[in-house]
């Protein structure tokens, strides 16, 4: 049996294809339309995933669709009533888009498919599990476990922004549900929002900003007891009640009332490009560790309700990775697995799993060599360097083919211990929002400017920006307080104490740039400023190529471990072609690139003609 699952229509739309229960493809719409949280239909992830199982639309037995759109408007109606005169303007300007489009999103979905190929509508199956229902199937279906506690967490699906269920078997049962307007997604993106990041992108610059703030500074302290003073209620149980005096998203055109916000915080909301101060860094900090309490408590009484000792996550909150260290090292669960795909996207394959196991009723089968059923989470297209050269070749690229995958491996471990910035192509594409490996960029964490380089130079992003370490599963100890594996970058963990440089006189009371470029740890690179990072295990079952090149870099240099970002610059999707990659290194300051068994230097390369600037193509986030 097969099932297409598709998200689409609110942020990063995605399609996603199961084969007898087994996960075949899975991709987000961005990387092939390079719009960046690309919400549309998703053509060309639906085209990929349909060729990847060897079939057509017509053969496909269901088409699950990631949420419940008649439910939605349902609470659309209700709240602008609610709150009615409020919200007049965003009901008038709401109301067309929905009766046009999304109330009749059947019609919507069909026009999609069509696009792709000719097909029998009459015979098409369409389901629309909940959207929550789909996150928690994302969770559930995908990791190893027989039974399960399922906490998932996000802005809003329906009426639900967060739900507590018990997976056993093939089923779900959702147990708790808190409503809209009470979310934890969209209290933290509220405070994206005030701190001058973009909702729905931004939230994981919020989250990278948090460590600038002062620990048990008496601001932060002040800023944490005003967040649940004044705007939010928070129950033991985690559930939270929100005071909509202060919020404006419900019926507004803004997250917030700024005016409100500015007197309760006594600063003014933060543009977009200004600088950023430490009151923004503590208030940031504050935000965090109240939604690590909320997440702890959530969890808490997700533990006592089902008595399991497994919790599965997925919801765009659980990849706060801060929040999810701080819920493993409370030890609550013997066991987590969170979803690496857990946002909108991943809700594409949560519907198609949800249609198959609950819609279908088949049965799951576990496998007990798998360590669970996302594959590393390469579900994305792949190409092989027989192809990569005709890409290659169309932008007269100059470049030397190696035999062998080991000499490239010893070639690039050694161009990063010379302090080179390698972009590194491999593989299949991953899905989700995390580089694992197979389209990133890649760094010699030793090297104390490396950071720096990286955001100002590579990126063009914000030089607070952290960077994350890939380390060799069975070296991770030697770095990292981490007792579990942590493949999917969802963790982030302690450095271990014996790499941490004693630290100046007063380093916590710095300014945030002289914290940001204080020595800290032999592991500069990937060392935040509160001495956490956001770790990635490698295993060498998974992804041996990677494997392979951090213990070439590891034979080398000592050190088992490397520095990967995505392979992208500010705004742009990561990459997802060799052209693609070509077209990015090219843009960059990148000295190498590597794409396959194909190795090119900056240095050798014909001058650049820049068709357009990157800086207008993509729209900054």
């Amino acid at each position: 049996m097969t099932i297409l699952g598709i998200s689409a229509y609110y942020h990063d739309s995605a399609a996603a294809i199961i084969v007898d229960g087994e996960v075949v493809a899975a991709a987000q719409e961005e990387r092939f339309s390079r719009i960046k949280h690309d919400e549309g239909f998703p053509i060309h992830a639906v085209r990929f995933c349909l060729r990847q199982a060897g079939i057509d639309i017509n053969n496909v037995d269901a088409i699950a669709f990631y949420d419940k759109p008649l439910l939605k408007f349902e609470r659309l109606l209700e709240t602008y009533y609610a709150f009615a005169p409020k919200g007049v303007i965003s009901f008038l300007k709401s109301m067309p888009v929905w009766l046009r489009d999304k109330i009749f999103l059947k019609r919507i979905i069909h026009e999609g498919l069509g696009e792709i190929e000719g097909y029998d509508k009459k015979k098409a199956k369409l389901l629309f599990p909940e959207h929550h229902l789909s996150h928690a199937a994302s969770a559930f279906y995908s990791s190893p476990f027989e039974e399960a506690a399922v906490l998932t967490i996000d802005g809003v699906g329906e009426w639900s922004t967060a739900s507590i269920c018990h997976g056993k078997g093939k089923d779900i049962t959702i147990l708790k549900e808190l409503h809209f307007p009470n979310s934890v997604g969209l209290l933290y993106s509220a405070f994206t929002y005030f701190l001058g990041f973009k909702v729905n992108s931004g939230e994981y610059k919020l989250m990278g900003l948090a460590p600038y703030g002062i620990a048990g500074s008496a601001q932060v302290a002040g800023y944490v007891k005003t967040i649940k003073a004044e705007l939010v209620d928070i129950k033991p149980d985690g559930s939270i009640w929100l005071n909509q005096e202060y919020f404006d998203y419900a019926t507004g055109l803004k997250m917030v009332h700024n005016a409100k916000w500015e007197k309760l915080f006594g600063f003014a909301k933060r543009q977009e490009e200004d600088e950023l101060l430490q009151e923004h860094c503590n208030l940031a900090l504050a935000i965090q560790e109240v939604t690590e309490h909320i997440v702890l408590l959530l969890a808490a009484e997700a533990k006592t309700t089902t008595g399991s000792e497994n919790l599965c996550m997925a919801g765009g909150v659980a990849l706060n990775c801060v929040a999810n260290g701080k819920l493993l090292r409370d030890g609550a669960f013997k066991n987590l697995f969170i979803q690496p795909a857990s946002g909108d996207a991943g809700g594409a394959l949560g519907a198609a799993q949800a249609a198959y196991h609950i819609h279908f009723g088949k049965e799951r089968i576990i496998d007990a060599q798998e360590a669970d059923k996302m594959k590393g989470s390469y579900l994305g297209p792949g190409y092989h360097d027989d192809d990569a050269e005709l890409d290659l070749r169309y932008h007269n690229a100059k470049y030397t083919r190696y035999e062998s995958y080991e000499e490239v491996a010893e070639r690039t471990a050694q161009l990063l211990a010379e302090g080179n910035v390698v972009g590194w192509f491999q593989g299949k594409m991953e899905f989700g929002p995390r580089a694992l490996g197979n389209r990133s960029i890649l760094a010699d964490a030793r090297n104390a400017e490396m950071q720096k380089k990286l955001n100002l130079k590579i990126k063009y992003r914000e030089g607070f920006r952290p960077f994350a370490p890939s380390v060799l599963a069975e070296d991770c100890k030697e770095y990292f307080d981490l007792d579990s594996s942590s493949p999917y970058m969802l963790i982030v963990a302690p450095v271990d104490k014996k790499r941490i440089n004693k630290m100046p006189e007063g380093y916590g009371e710095l300014p945030l740039k002289e914290r940001l470029y204080t020595l800290r740890s032999d592991i500069q690179s990937v060392t935040h400023v509160d001495f956490s990072a956001r770790v990635q295990t490698v295993d060498k079952q998974t992804n041996y190529r990677y494997w392979k090149l951090i213990d070439s870099f590891k034979q080398k240099t000592g050190f088992g471990l490397v520095v990967n970002t995505s392979f992208n610059v500010r705004g742009e999707p990561p990459v997802c072609t060799p052209s693609d990659a070509y077209i990015c290194f090219m843009r960059t300051e990148m000295d190498y690139l590597v794409v396959g068994n194909i190795v090119m230097a900056k240095t050798e390369q014909p001058e650049w003609k820049e068709v357009a600037d990157w800086k207008n193509e993509f729209k900054l986030d």
